[in-house]
């Protein structure tokens, strides 16, 4: 069977997991679990990821702005929560790049979307990286064995080395000129010249965008502020810093592109890691479970009633 047959199949690898869990576990604890959760934590978590979404668009909308896309904040906002959602369903949150679609809508062009998209997801990884390695190899190293320590420094290091690279036009197009010449057909050449120059068209310095790696950074930790208050309604004790280490290893562990937004790979991770502490594996999959209903469903929901509005639908002239 062929590669691409394969891949096709592999989404359904972390539903497959997820849904072992939940039997496993026993689906009537678990629902037991969330109904007795604190409402007062609850409704905490709920205030923090209205913050972590609006702060999340800000985010590349900074970028959009300096990359000279007029986009009124109120429809970036709206942007980013229909780009979730497709990010939710998809592997890696990849369909979250349907955002290069609205931008071009804003006086922009699908080489500027691009570049922001691409921009957004290298500065995310970049901080999971370095919340890893600050927090993880600093105060909890023994959760994870010196091999995998030294492969989350090689996967960093390579990363940093490839996004220097493909940030000046120069040392890029030196890069993928190989690439162009020999995998780009013919006819399709002259396009992929205009979206290459088009990609590093107002492109953002690299001070500014270590500003807003900084601002991605302060997102991530209320995310995980959030999540901790979702994990203390279910009476999972445990301080944040090993709690934050944890949720940082899960979420490197869910960019690996194979299961839809890192399901069931990620409660693998967190049920493993959290027994380290000695938490019921039922506890670590409600509070899962309730992470995916506050961050991602209702936010997600949204989006759909934003998708079926015919007025924001509707091109801008």
């Amino acid at each position: 069977m062929r590669w691409k047959q394969v891949r096709k199949f592999l989404p359904i690898i972390g539903i497959g997991i997820f849904v072992y869990l939940l039997i496993k576990l026993d689906i009537l604890k678990v629902i037991q679990q969330v109904k007795n959760v604190n409402l007062f934590y609850i409704l905490l978590a709920f205030i923090l990821t209205f913050f972590f979404l609006i702060i999340q668009t800000v985010k590349w909308y900074v970028i959009a702005r300096k990359q000279k896309i007029t986009i009124p904040f109120i429809d970036a906002f709206k942007i980013n929560l229909i780009s979730s959602f497709y990010g939710f369903v998809t592997p890696s949150k990849i369909g979250s790049i349907m955002r290069i679609d609205y931008l071009n809508r804003y006086k922009g062009n699908t080489g500027k979307g691009l570049s922001n998209f691409v921009i957004d997801k290298v500065l995310d990884l970049s901080s999971l990286f370095i919340l890893t390695l600050v927090f993880g190899f600093l105060f909890y190293k023994s959760l994870i064995s010196n091999s995998y320590w030294y492969l989350i420094c090689a996967m960093f290091g390579v990363m940093i080395i490839l996004s220097l690279i493909l940030y000046r036009k120069e040392s890029s197009k030196r890069f993928l000129k190989f690439v162009h010449r020999l995998f780009i057909p013919k006819k399709l050449k002259e396009k992929s010249r205009e979206l290459f120059n088009s990609f590093y068209e107002d492109m953002p310095s690299l001070g500014f965008l270590s500003f807003v790696f900084v601002i991605n950074l302060f997102n991530w930790v209320i995310d995980y502020i959030a999540i901790y208050f979702m994990s203390l309604s279910l009476g999972i004790e445990i301080g944040y810093i090993p709690f934050l280490v944890i949720m940082i290893i899960s979420t490197l562990v869910a960019q690996i592109p194979i299961t839809i937004n890192g399901l069931g790979t990620r409660e693998i991770t967190l049920i493993s890691l959290f027994g380290l502490f000695g938490i019921e594996s039922v506890k670590v999959f409600s509070m899962s479970i309730l992470n995916i209903i506050i961050t991602t469903i209702v936010p997600a929901i949204f989006a759909i009633i934003l998708l079926l509005g015919k007025e924001f639908r509707r091109e801008r002239k």
